[in-house]
């Protein structure tokens, strides 16, 4: 991994006179933990640089050129024998739109160190619109300063997780500074009305000749306007280095900060805080931030300023206990910021190499997106999205619920008729608004790949998973079809769950994560026990044209009825429940649970040939209502099930003299269905599948063991 800074044009990466960003880059570049990998990119006219590593972007004058567009270009000609993985921006906006557009696949952040809307390329509404587009992270020096940027945005479209507040930092002093302070007041900054500078030398006269063995400190300068300050206790020490300035602030009992303007942070307040200095600042910008205690001027005048720098001083408690808790109090030292910004970075890096998953996080937010079956008035509430639901919840988890099918319905238009663009852009908005740690999708086939793609560029962290119950045997119904609905998404998800064994199907990806489930059960659904009852019926079957349909296609000819109409010629004195043949409609919801409750057997059997593991959720209402469940031996239930909890058939004919058997013998029959009912209760329900889906798109390794996982 590589990381490329880049500071602005002009900013002067020294120690002799180093600005606010270069002093910040410095100190927090040379403590972090991707240190050796971090190359500063800057052009400096000082010769000494900065200890750390540092290449500097030499430009010529040109008239027919901008100066600031041939160090960007320069730079991009570094960077692409550089070749990083992070390119990081700082306080030049306009460098974040040329360097995205050239470097479509790096990731690149942004470093705000003053006003946004003071600045090039982010001014405008649309420009910040579209760095939020354009960046993996926009970093702010406070929240004033992040709050501007939203300024007139509260109605878009925000992704909050790309807003981050790195503060800037500075070397915490201890407690035995405050026994050695000076009786110095002191002022630092350009000497300007924007700094409240002739504020301060109108207060500070008075107040040093009220105070005569105190004197002033007054460090800075400035060209362009001259505010003058006599007086025999006010030294005028002009532009000094930023470490005499530290040890002036180490023995200067109080600072004043009286900024009129809304100062983007203030490292002024923040340095003098952290060497024991009582604090005096302007509730303007992000000044407040910069400290934990200090008084702040109700009002920004002279008079004001003077009564608390008197105030102070008569006040030996008070200062001291406010230089005392400067020390104590504060936490915004080089490491701290250092660690914040090296987190933000392994964060993404880790995500394009391998998935990083925080240990302590057992309770997840779960974006579950399946058809809830809303519009349909509960006629498909018992369905499997339900129960992996129902699992996720018990497991304890935050999970909210996503009908993708129910949304695309509501919201077709003829400028979007199928309501894809509606869906993806409510799945992004839903997203942005609830963080989730994990999605999940089942049969979600409208929600595209690209916009998962972007959610997990938008959410290093963010998981994806998804499952798929329909027949994938390339002899059965819509193999094609359903084929590619499962190749859809299969490159940009961390794993798949499909109701088939995996290893009967060719072609799944080898490198992809592909795990098979079970058709899950559930203890809130499957409330019967026909075990326990003494039933009318020998054997049930229903067939459906399609569940969303809820009727039979007219003309419509189906392999399974075929095989019932031979099985009832050969078993003649049995009596048959049989739903969905001959105009007889489907039946669903309680309706269908009323219907079983009368009977002993259930036929299992799914469209097409029988392939391994796989079969229709049918074989959950049978088995977890107490029938025993009549199964074809080719779909290998017998690694799970014994004879003596299933009844496994070769073929028709078997499955005739079987069920003929079972309908004389009604003590079998119980005890075949206890015995099933409870294996596949405690062994295939619905928390155990849902909490096998999670640890496997977690990447989570509990050494848990799962009957169906071998």
């Amino acid at each position: 991994m590589k990381i490329s800074i880049l500071l602005p044009y002009k900013e002067n990466f020294s120690p002799e006179y180093p600005g606010a960003v270069s002093l910040f880059v410095y100190e927090t570049t040379r403590i972090s933990k991707f240190k050796k990998n971090i190359i500063v990119f800057g052009n400096t006219d000082y010769k000494k640089k900065f200890p750390i590593k540092y290449i500097n972007i030499e430009t010529k004058k040109n008239i027919l050129s901008s100066q600031t567009k041939n160090y960007v270009k320069k730079f991009i000609n570094l960077e692409k024998r550089n070749n990083s993985s992070i390119i990081e921006i700082h306080n030049r906006p306009t460098y974040a739109k040329i360097l995205s557009s050239k470097f479509k696949k790096k990731i690149i952040s942004l470093y705000f160190h003053n006003d946004p809307l003071s600045m090039e390329g982010s001014k405008s509404i649309d420009d910040r619109k579209l760095l939020l587009k354009k960046c993996y992270k926009i970093i702010f020096n406070s929240n004033w300063s992040k709050k501007r940027f939203l300024e007139g945005m509260e109605n878009k479209f925000i992704n909050s997780d790309k807003l981050s507040v790195f503060y800037q930092s500075a070397n915490k002093g201890n407690l035995s500074l405050i026994k050695n302070k000076k009786r110095w007041i002191t002022f630092v900054g350009k000497l300007n009305r924007a700094k409240g500078y002739d504020i301060f030398c109108r207060a500070i006269k008075d107040v040093l000749n009220k105070n005569p063995t105190w004197k002033a400190q007054v460090i800075g300068d400035e060209k362009r306007e001259k505010i003058e300050l006599n007086h025999k206790n006010a030294n005028l020490l002009g532009f000094k280095k930023h470490d005499k300035v530290i040890n002036i602030f180490k023995k200067s009992s109080i600072a004043v900060v009286c900024s009129r303007w809304e100062e983007p942070f203030g490292r002024t307040s923040l340095e003098a805080s952290a060497n024991g200095c009582a604090v005096i600042i302007t509730n303007k910008g992000g000044l407040p931030e910069t400290i934990t205690n200090a008084k702040i001027l109700k009002n920004l005048s002279s008079i004001e300023l003077k009564k608390l720098l008197n105030s102070l001083i008569k006040n030996n408690i008070l200062r001291k206990s406010l230089q005392r808790l400067s020390i104590e109090n504060f936490y915004l030292t080089h490491k701290f910021v250092a660690n914040n910004i090296d987190n933000y970075r392994k964060e993404k890096i880790q995500s394009v190499k391998k998935f990083y998953v925080p240990k302590k996080k057992s309770k997840l937010r779960i974006l579950h997106i399946t058809n809830f079956n809303e519009r349909l008035d509960g006629r498909l509430f018992f369905n499997t999205g339900r129960r992996i639901n129902n699992g996720f919840i018990r497991l304890g988890h935050s999970v909210l619920g996503f009908s993708d099918r129910d949304i695309q319905k509501y919201y077709k238009s003829i400028n979007d008729f199928k309501g894809a663009k509606t869906l993806n852009d409510k799945l992004k908005r839903t997203c942005y608004n609830y963080k989730p740690d994990l999605i999940i999708l089942g049969h979600a086939d409208l929600i595209s790949s690209d916009q998962i793609n972007e959610l997990k560029d938008d959410y290093p962290n963010v998981r994806v998973g998804q499952w798929f119950l329909d027949p994938l045997n390339p002899k059965g119904p819509d193999y094609y079809r359903n084929r590619e609905r499962v190749l859809d998404k299969i490159e940009c998800v961390d794993s798949s769950f499909i109701t088939t064994s995996p290893s009967a199907l060719s072609f799944l990806p080898k490198k992809n994560k592909s795990f098979y489930i079970p058709n899950p059960s559930d203890k809130s659904f499957e409330t019967l026990n026909n075990f326990n009852r003494s039933c009318s019926v020998d054997v049930f079957f229903a067939l459906s044209h399609g569940v969303h349909r809820g009727v039979l296609k007219t003309g419509k000819m189906d392999d399974r009825a075929t095989f019932i109409k031979n099985l009832l010629e050969k078993t003649p004195d049995t009596k048959f429940d049989i739903y969905g043949l001959d105009k007889i409609q489907p039946i669903w919801a309680d309706h269908y649970f009323k219907t079983i409750s009368n009977a002993k057997m259930g036929l299992n059997l799914s469209r097409g040939e029988a392939i391994k593991y796989y079969s229709s959720d049918r074989i959950t209402q049978i088995v977890g209502n107490g029938l025993v469940c009549l199964i074809d031996e080719k779909t290998q239930y017998r690694d799970f099930f014994s004879d003596n909890e299933m009844v496994f058939y070769k073929n028709v004919n078997d499955l005739s003299e079987k069920i003929l058997k079972i309908s004389k013998d009604d003590k079998k029959r119980r005890s075949i269905a206890k015995k099933g009912k409870e294996k596949y209760m405690k062994y295939f329900n619905s928390d155990l599948v849902a909490e096998y889906i999670v640890n496997k798109t977690m990447n989570i390794n509990n050494k848990k063991n799962f009957l169906w996982q071998n």
